[in-house]
């Protein structure tokens, strides 16, 4: 049976997740918003997270004016997918951690090995 959450307590998580990135590593995000979105793209409806921009392996140069890279996370199929608040909580921050490490340029099958696929 699916969670049952709201979006505010659900965006806690989130946070949570993001606070729990080591400070090494979080004071080396750059110009990165996250967003919690209720539903994934319909041509991919299971999809838990998205990395939308440049890797920062991928960057040239200084950013100039440029718009954030974004990350999604979609509440609708992480509820439906866990059974517990507590399963929440982790897929959540394994999910935020997932599409952190595509912002530093990790790939889905290096995630994979480190078990954050």
């Amino acid at each position: 049976m699916p969670v049952e959450m709201g979006r505010a307590e659900f965006e806690r998580l989130v946070d949570a997740a993001l606070d729990s990135i080591p400070e090494e590593i979080a004071r080396l995000i750059r110009n990165v918003a996250v967003i919690v979105e209720d539903d994934p793209p319909p041509d991919d409806p299971d999809l838990l997270g998205l990395y939308d921009g440049v890797a920062l392996t991928e960057r040239y140069g200084e950013p100039g004016m440029v718009l954030p890279d974004r990350i999604f996370v979609y509440r609708h199929p992480l509820l439906e997918f866990c059974d517990d608040v507590e399963q929440l909580a982790d897929e959540v921050r394994i999910t935020v951690v997932h599409e952190v490490a595509h912002h530093f340029g990790i790939d889905d099958a290096r995630l994979d090995e480190l078990g954050y696929a």
